[in-house]
């Protein structure tokens, strides 16, 4: 890849994720200063990582050790100090920024000529805890200087975005009136002075309401009609009240049992003649009886006429 296509890798993105820049120094020395923080802070750990495989009391030892606390005090800062340079904030923001930064510089520093004789130890003077309180100042002044930039230049995309769509919604409808007024004055001219009005609007969204398909709670329309009689406004002598009234005739029963009642329904209805009945044993005996005499006779009747009918064959066989 070429410095050309770097530089337009770079600007690329920090359009895509910041937007456009100020100055192009600024895009080279946030993004040198982020990768730089990053490199540092994996060195460090990779190194220190690499000590706890040595012996613990040879003097080469500490050195390593040294060469790694000093790689990540040196790369956080650097990494928060890219960001804000990266993001286009008040200049106080970056002195802020800066100021930190040479401080946690300042107690790397004191750390690398305390360390290891005068860091964490009894027999001489101790003076960890004061250079472990220097840096955490400058390191507390780079992180607030991060979170204000970061901080700022989100409530600046938002405040942008907000204008920006109202700016386009304004002059939207600045354009839509322009448009509506040049529309109706030249439609006035062409059309003698047409116009629209309220009627006419109304009249319209009452027909696109009436070929629509409306519905109550899910439930389709139905298209039923309804006819009514109004016989106030015709003469008495032209109607007929008793046929208007109908002709139905109400039968009512007066058994208590429900298979009376079926049977008359079924009368009058023509499907079944009514049966009576006895109501003892002896009246249904003798029905019996005479229903078995009555079908004897009618099979005697049949033989008789079956015999004449025999004779006379016989006579002419």
């Amino acid at each position: 890849m070429s410095e050309a296509d770097a530089e337009n890798v770079l600007i690329e993105y920090y359009r895509r994720y910041v937007g456009d820049p100020d100055r192009t120094i600024d895009v080279y020395a946030g993004f040198g200063l982020f990768s730089a923080g990053i490199a540092l802070g994996v060195i460090g750990v990779v190194v220190f990582l690499y000590s706890a495989t040595l012996d613990p009391t040879a003097a080469s030892t500490f050195a390593v050790r040294e060469v790694a606390a000093v790689a990540g005090a040196v790369g956080l800062p650097a990494l928060l100090f890219g960001i804000v340079v990266l993001l286009p904030v008040d200049r106080r923001m970056l002195y802020l920024a800066g100021a930190g930064i040479a401080v946690t510089l300042a107690a790397t520093g004191a750390f690398t000529w305390a360390y290891p004789h005068n860091w964490n130890v009894v027999v001489n003077t101790d003076y960890s805890a004061r250079i472990v309180a220097v840096y955490a100042l400058g390191l507390v002044a780079v992180i607030g200087a991060t979170g204000g930039a970061l901080v700022a230049h989100r409530v600046e995309r938002v405040a942008g975005g907000a204008g920006a769509a109202g700016a386009a919604g304004g002059a939207g409808t600045e354009g839509g009136v322009a448009d509506a007024s040049g529309g109706s004055g030249s439609e006035a001219a062409g059309s003698g002075g047409e116009a629209v009005t309220e009627e006419s609007v109304r009249a319209d969204i009452e027909r696109e309401l009436e070929d629509a398909e409306l519905t109550w709670g899910g439930v389709e329309r139905s298209e039923t009609r309804r006819l009514e009689l109004n016989t106030s406004a015709v003469d008495e002598a032209d109607v007929d009240a008793e046929k208007l009234a109908g002709s139905a005739t109400e039968t009512r029963t007066t058994s208590g049992t429900v298979n009376d009642a079926v049977s008359e329904l079924k009368g009058l209805q023509g499907g079944d003649v009514k049966t009576d009945s006895g109501q003892g044993t002896d009246d249904q005996a003798a029905k019996l009886r005479e229903l078995r005499e009555q079908q004897r006779k009618e099979a005697e009747e049949d033989d008789e006429d079956g015999s004449v009918v025999d004779r006379i064959k016989g006579l002419f066989g």
